[in-house]
């Protein structure tokens, strides 16, 4: 059995249907245990005080906010090559989550900023790459509503999240680019002295599975309603048609 047979809408859509439900269970119970066992019972940081329990909102949205344009752009890069339509309407479908993951990221970021930096914004080069992979995600969804042939849309959404890739590389890896930013450093890292103690890295990782699971369910749930709203467009089409 290859990957490609999920391609196929037909398939796509009985194997999404059957997984959807689990998925939403899944996420949800990741979610809500995660953020009440980081809200509730984990102590206040000794430096950040209670403005650590931000990190359980704020890292796993920013790292969705990155980590959905990488799935646009290979999805936009199954399309321009093999010319699977469900891979560039998943594409389509990820682009308003992948938009709000990273406007909650700024927002966090903000909230969580005031307090440390005395600023709600700074021009930091983190920040600033991420502000502008935000515009991309909004140019991204502007670009598809603006063309009308969905092939053509799906082609020129494709050349633009290849090249937005580039800016959401430089939001993942912009504290290694630039040492001088305001920025901390990853919460979540191989090197152990880099690390969030584990009371607090514990249900960062459930929080960071949960919101994972979240995108999961709700690209499947959004890739669905893409393929549907086609054929209805389609059958209209040929209604007018005949």
């Amino acid at each position: 059995m290859s990957i490609w047979e999920y391609a196929n809408p037909r398939k796509f859509m009985s194997l999404s249907g059957a997984v959807l439900p689990w998925l939403s269970a899944a996420a949800a119970i990741c979610v809500v245990v995660g953020l009440i066992w980081g809200f509730f019972f984990t102590p206040d940081d000794y430096r950040q005080g209670s403005t650590v329990k931000i990190i359980y909102i704020h890292v796993p949205a920013a790292i969705l906010g990155t980590g959905t344009w990488f799935m646009m752009v290979i999805a936009s890069l199954v399309w321009l090559i093999r010319r699977h339509h469900v891979s560039a309407l998943a594409a389509k479908a990820a682009a308003p989550i992948g938009l709000v993951f990273t406007l909650i990221g700024l927002i966090t970021g903000a909230i969580w900023g005031q307090p440390m930096w005395g600023s709600w914004w700074e021009w930091d080069p983190r920040l600033t790459s991420f502000l502008i992979l935000f515009l991309f995600y909004l140019a991204y969804i502007g670009l598809w509503e603006a063309v009308e042939n969905p092939d053509a849309a799906a082609d020129l959404t494709s050349v633009l999240c290849l090249v937005g890739g580039v800016f959401a590389v430089i939001s993942r890896y912009a504290i290694l680019f630039w040492n001088q930013g305001l920025h901390q450093g990853a919460s979540l890292s191989l090197d152990a002295e880099e690390n969030v103690a584990d009371v607090f890295a514990y249900p960062l990782w459930t929080c960071i599975i949960g919101f994972c699971l979240v995108f999961a369910a709700l690209l499947l749930f959004r890739t669905r309603t893409e393929i549907r709203a086609r054929r209805l467009k389609a059958l209209i089409q040929r209604e007018r048609m005949a």
